[in-house]
């Protein structure tokens, strides 16, 4: 069995687990697998897990996704077959039987939230009463699996806040309903005491319901395995490092055209 670290920019995926409707990272990640003659069973190659199942226009640094493979199926060798925006930079032999979701003790998501005008403390008092063993079904769709042992980090970073969400599994949308929350309550559109209701037994309906944050700023960071040394392949983190730049890049100069567009105020 091998687990590979896989990098990918989501802006233009459906998400990361295979589904009816729409391209995913994982649709593509089979594509490169077939055509490399990697052996399949019932529709996915023999072994197949990932760690984590990332939504609709959401990034990830350390997507981690185990097979059976030949020792020759290095990350170099699966980035031959894969898109410049989904790239393999690590790789660790693993035990046979191996499972990348459910050996996985601890996920580390990342939001880039642009919050100029959020005041700093009052969102680390709701990034405070967040952090810890909680029922979160008011931040989730999912009737099941809600409760979670949640830590939640703020960093400013100029104009944006980085908002670490980890724990060792996430219901879906957490992270962006968490992260929803904390800008509302920073902004002062909630009051801190509004966390008590929204973590307590009752549902939120209506407008006092919690939605998602934005998904393109959210990244998959890291997942942790113990006693599981990936090894960088250099050749390919560099390939990485080199595609994503450039992706930066053009966005950056995107963001500049933006914000040329909106007419100037005239004399009066």
């Amino acid at each position: 069995m091998r687990a590979f670290r896989v990098a990918y920019d989501g802006e233009d995926y459906r998400g990361f687990q295979r589904q009816p409707h729409g391209e995913t990272v994982a649709d593509t990640l089979f594509d490169a697998l077939a055509t490399l003659d990697i052996p399949f069973e019932d529709g996915a190659p023999v072994g197949y897990s990932a760690a984590g199942r990332t939504d609709a226009g959401v990034s990830a640094r350390a997507q981690t996704v185990a097979i059976e493979a030949p020792d020759w199926l290095t990350p170099r060798a699966l980035n031959s077959e894969l898109p410049a925006d989904i790239r393999a930079w690590a790789h660790a032999d693993v035990r046979e039987g191996f499972h990348a979701t459910h050996d996985a003790v601890e996920r580390t998501y990342r939001y880039f939230l642009y919050a100029p005008d959020v005041n700093d403390e009052r969102a680390e008092q709701a990034t405070g009463r967040l952090s810890g063993k909680h029922d979160f079904h008011n931040f989730t769709p999912d009737e099941t699996g809600t409760e979670r042992d949640l830590t939640v980090r703020l960093r400013r970073d100029g104009p944006f806040l980085l908002v670490d969400c980890i724990a060792g599994g996430f219901a879906r949308q957490l992270v962006r309903r968490v992260v929803s929350t904390v800008e509302a309550v920073g902004l002062g559109e909630r009051e801190p005491a509004f966390l008590d209701r929204a973590l307590g037994n009752d549902p939120l309906e209506g407008p006092d319901g919690i939605a998602p944050a934005a998904p393109e700023p959210l990244v998959l960071l890291d997942v942790t395995y113990p006693g599981i040394e990936f090894v960088v392949d250099e050749e390919a983190a560099e390939s990485a490092r080199v595609v994503f730049g450039e992706r930066r890049r053009r966005r950056l100069a995107t963001a500049r055209v933006a914000g040329t567009l909106a007419p100037e105020h005239s004399d009066p």
